[in-house]
């Protein structure tokens, strides 16, 4: 018995062996962070502008926005290498994956469309006209609707998934920039940049539930700027990315009260856990770097250096 637990113990860490892959805008490159070490083992060159970054439901291919190539590139994450480009629209910026693992949604910022392309055929199946510059995607957890969020037009739009049309629009404060499902798909969040707000709809009405407002010490209300954003084990807590504040803000999603803040490096964009989410991961824009976050801690670890304007952050398994 003493022989079996002393196995399943050395065992154990393995279960939760990954990587979090970060896009480098300046670079063109991502570069591949181990989750056990802390540390950049990779280094992968991409197209011109690298933003959004997915994987596929079993992780054998890296969806990455090259936004000024004007492509979608597929890389084989187990060599880095580009397998082929997908047509994207102009200037995709970010996307989300339908969960029949097969439709891409992208966000096509110059042209005020979203593409949904066929990951399959590679061919663009429907272009749906939304709000000036989208930026934000996302995707409900049963697939039926993606919101894609407008810049300048400060608007979440709803889009049904089997017509491919708009069946709402939602206004929301200045410039959002990112946007989730949770608590099952009941509940939606968008994040407005410049107006310094998350708020969160009820899903089955569209209705707007609540308005959550930040405020870190010492930093000026115009450098408080909501970014990207990711939820703990269970959706009970939001970590959010304030931007030039150089903070992450910890939102209890059941209260919508900020409990605390984080310093982090310079202009955090976004993030992503590891596998058992007790570590997150932010890619801190101006300062060219990842800090490393203890979740339960509510503390900053480490600070990893990567490429020039590291912006895009997704988790990939490795066992």
């Amino acid at each position: 018995m003493i022989r079996i637990a002393a196995a399943l113990a050395l065992m154990a860490p393995a279960a939760l062996a990954g990587e979090i892959w970060v896009t480098n805008e300046k670079d063109n490159t991502i570069s591949v962070i181990s989750t056990e070490t802390l540390e950049v083992i990779q280094t992968y060159e991409t197209g011109e502008r690298p933003r959004g970054i997915i994987f596929s439901r079993d992780y054998s291919r890296v969806y990455i926005c090259a936004s000024d190539s004007n492509a979608v590139q597929v890389m084989d994450p187990e060599t880095g290498k580009i397998l082929h480009d997908l047509p994207s629209g102009d200037d995709p910026e970010q996307f989300v994956l339908h969960p029949n693992d097969r439709h891409l949604y992208i966000a096509n910022e110059d042209d005020a469309i979203t593409t949904v392309v066929d990951t399959e055929t590679r061919k663009v199946i429907a272009q749906i006209d939304v709000g000036v510059e989208p930026e934000g995607m996302a995707v409900s957890p049963d697939g039926k609707i993606v919101i894609t969020t407008s810049e300048t037009t400060n608007m979440a739009h709803w889009i049904d998934t089997e017509t491919q049309e708009l069946f709402a629009n939602t206004l929301v404060d200045s410039r959002p920039r990112h946007a989730e499902f949770v608590k099952d798909g009941t509940e939606m969040w968008v994040s407005s940049e410049i107006g310094g707000t998350i708020t969160v709809f009820d899903v089955a009405d569209q209705s707007e539930k609540a308005k959550i407002a930040f405020e870190v010490q010492g930093v000026h209300p115009d450098r408080v700027q909501p970014v990207g954003f990711e939820f703990t084990a269970g959706d009970s807590h939001a970590f959010v990315a304030l931007g030039p504040s150089n903070h992450v803000a910890v939102v209890n999603a059941e209260t919508y009260e900020v409990e605390d803040y984080i310093l982090v490096g310079r202009r955090v964009w976004h993030m992503d856990f590891n596998a058992d989410r007790s570590l997150l991961f932010t890619t801190n824009g101006v300062s060219g770097d990842v800090t490393v976050i203890d979740v339960a801690a509510r503390k900053a670890i480490k600070s990893i250096k990567v490429g020039r304007f590291p912006w895009g952050a997704a988790f990939r398994p490795t066992n």
